[in-house]
């Protein structure tokens, strides 16, 4: 099988630098063939790939995703056939659409079930987003709204309210992709990587801690209404002996009896009203029981700040009834990031090494959107 990454971006983005990064840091052993399209007569930038030991087919005379939707097609099976590659980029031009770039992957995908679309991801400068957004929008909202993956270049040359501004307005043209908001050189190829080709949210890991925490208890009731919480239906996998919990977790042995610690509650016969206040019965997963609650950051935190809310969100109610919570987000003092995991009553704060942006996750029941927003100083 042959996988296919797409690295669209307005033009001067960085989407080059990007290439080469996962070259280096992300394909190494694999055959890779790389795709470029610039806009005019002149390959630009194939020389310094062609350094790197990539084949390259270069498309001068126009943009793949316009006149040479037919003669890039015909490109791509030509790539297959001489080549056979582990993986194949394709860097379309600036000015050019994702939307047709993809349908042209897609249409080559029919008549060769080797070949797997892997990501189709827009690099953005984080500083140019708003300006580009106003005076471009028909080619740059394109890139932006189709996108599984959203990589912002140069954050590190912008103050949190600025960064923030830019994530906002590209969170309202694509409310699903996952969006890269820490500078490169913080980050390995591998953790671009993992995050293009869609890296698991923070709540479906969560989610699969309780299902297997939650195997041997009773599980709560849900008739037909199922109004008052939203589901992450994901898979799980389920464990009905012990459970460890990673970096921080209850520690405690998860078997026939109750883990106050973890639900501060017996799961006897009966409602558990701090649960989800319905009668217990077997047969529901956790992400059947419980609502999930996250957000993306990029805002950078003391540790004092992070401290404060943990303690609220452990020790009380006030944001609902609150089972995990897991993060990592920017420190303010370095490089370094906090990552921290709590369950009720504990919680651990540690340093650790930065992701693709500042993360949140609360897993719970009537969890308290306004309250946490306001708890993480996000409103």
């Amino acid at each position: 099988m042959t996988k296919i990454d797409i690295v669209s971006g307005f033009l001067g983005a960085g989407k080059t630098t990007l290439i080469k990064k996962l070259l280096q840091e992300a394909f190494q052993g694999q055959k890779v063939v790389l795709i470029e399209n610039e806009f005019g007569e002149i390959g630009i930038d194939g020389g310094f790939l062609k350094q790197a030991g990539v084949e390259i087919t270069e498309m001068n005379s126009g943009c793949i995703c316009c006149s040479l939707v037919g003669d890039f097609g015909a490109a791509l099976k030509k790539v297959l056939a001489d080549y056979a590659p582990d993986r194949i980029v394709i860097e379309p031009s600036g000015v050019g659409k994702l939307s047709d770039v993809i349908a042209a992957v897609e249409g080559v995908q029919k008549q060769a079930p080797g070949l797997h679309l892997n990501s189709f991801v827009t690099v953005v400068d984080a500083a140019k987003a708003k300006v580009y957004m106003k005076n471009f929008g028909e080619f740059f909202n394109n890139q932006v709204e189709h996108a599984s993956a959203i990589i912002l270049s140069r954050t590190q040359k912008l103050d949190e309210v600025r960064l923030d501004g830019a994530v906002r307005l590209l969170r309202e043209k694509n409310p699903g992709a996952a969006i890269l908001t820490t500078p490169w050189d913080q980050l390995t190829g591998g953790q671009i990587l993992a995050a293009m080709e869609g890296n698991r949210p923070l709540a479906a890991q969560l989610m699969e801690e309780l299902s297997h925490t939650h195997a041997g208890h009773e599980h709560c009731h849900h008739d037909h209404d199922h109004g008052h919480c939203q589901h992450d239906h994901g898979q799980h996998e389920h464990d009905h002996g012990q459970h460890e919990h990673d970096h921080g977790g209850c520690g405690h042995d998860h078997g026939e009896g109750a883990c106050t610690a973890c639900y501060g509650h017996s799961h006897d016969e009966g409602a558990c009203t701090a649960c989800c206040g319905h009668e217990h019965h077997h047969g529901h997963d956790a992400d059947e029981v419980f609502t999930s609650w996250g957000r993306e950051t990029p805002r950078r935190y003391s540790r004092e700040e992070l401290q404060e809310a943990l303690s609220v969100l452990a020790m009380g109610e006030e944001c609902g009834h609150v089972l995990r919570a897991k993060g990592m987000l920017p420190w303010d003092e370095g490089e370094s990031w906090l990552h921290f995991d709590l369950v009720p009553e504990e919680f651990q704060i540690r340093e650790g090494g930065a992701d693709y942006t500042g993360r949140i996750c609360v897993i719970g029941s009537d969890l308290k959107e306004d309250r946490l927003e306001k708890l993480f100083l996000l409103s």
